[in-house]
């Protein structure tokens, strides 16, 4: 959810507009309920790294306040998701490794005083997405440790109609934008996944993966929000993961026994997606730490280095 016409726009107009934190808040909280309480479908774009891609999406709330959202992407290979209740049920095939991940993040109410405290929200005006009126809604971060979002939500609905992310220095790392929104419950035959459609599946927690490992230092407002463990497609061993949120952002923490094999530190960033691997030494071995989310480099990397064994770090 992100956008403006162009970073170097939105860099200036955060700086030069008061905070209307009130207003802000109030916004916010349309958003939070609008996706929980709203069925649509329509089309957006897509960018990340320079790259397009659209898609359609279908999304219902039944009666009993159930959400089932379907993603089709439209452009090369016909890659879908299938969503409920926030949780994944089945993805494409080339989708289904990389989308299992997004399990861990269940679908929550944005909390906007909670979220004042770690982004100063600033009211920009208005505009216009896809024939629609809309208000901008800045989030500003109050640190270095989490990007800037500027969303534009539908003043009818209270819908994200179109969004950016940016980091410290203006610079656009995400966009999403609706070119079309029809709003009410789509028909029943968009909701159905296609027969290529797999079946996704998280493993359940052990007690034993959940306490092992902590970390030394998060990021101001980060917490731990859920534990789980996947079995790793390289070595088919329980690889334990833990989700950490401060209300928006997310990053989440894998930890690999390596059992001997040569695997070297590594970072990389794709768009805002960072990926901070460390090789950390324990009694029982060496293992991997992977640290994969929406926020900085160096937040990231500073996460990496903290993790500990529950044990080590009590000594």
């Amino acid at each position: 959810m992100r956008f403006i016409t162009s970073s170097v726009l939105l860099l200036s107009s955060l700086l030069a507009l008061p905070a209307v934190a009130d207003e802000g808040q109030v916004l916010l909280q349309r958003l939070a309920n609008a996706e929980r309480t709203q069925s649509f479908q329509g089309t957006f774009v897509y960018e990340r790294n320079g790259s397009f891609s659209t898609h359609s999406i279908w999304h219902h709330v039944k009666d009993d306040g159930m959400v089932r959202e379907r993603l089709l992407q439209l452009d090369g290979a016909a890659q879908e998701v299938l969503r409920v209740d926030g949780q994944v049920h089945c993805a494409s095939a080339a989708l289904a490794e990389q989308v299992v991940d997004s399990q861990l993040w269940p679908a929550r109410a944005l909390d906007a005083e909670q979220l004042s405290q770690w982004y100063e929200l600033r009211v920009l005006g208005q505009s216009r997405v896809a024939g629609r009126a809309t208000d901008v809604l800045a989030l500003v971060p109050r640190d270095q440790h989490r990007y800037g979002i500027e969303l534009h939500l539908d003043q009818q609905t209270g819908l994200p109609l179109k969004s950016l992310l940016v980091n410290d220095k203006g610079q656009l790392l995400e966009r999403f934008q609706f070119t079309q929104l029809q709003v009410g419950a789509p028909a029943t035959a968009n909701l159905e996944a296609s027969v290529e459609c797999r079946a996704v599946s998280v493993l359940p927690v052990q007690a034993k993966i959940s306490n092992a490992w902590q970390s030394d230092w998060l990021p101001p407002g980060f917490s731990l929000s859920t534990t789980t463990q996947r079995i790793s497609p390289a070595s088919d061993e329980p690889v334990a993961c833990q989700v950490y949120d401060d209300g928006l952002a997310r990053f989440s923490v894998f930890i690999e026994p390596l059992r001997g094999e040569p695997v070297e530190d590594a970072r990389t960033q794709l768009g805002p997606t960072v990926a901070v691997s460390r090789r950390l030494k324990t009694a029982e071995g060496d293992v991997m730490v992977t640290v994969v989310g929406e926020i900085p480099l160096g937040t990231a990397e500073r996460v990496a280095l903290s993790m500990r064994a529950s044990n080590e770090a009590a000594q």
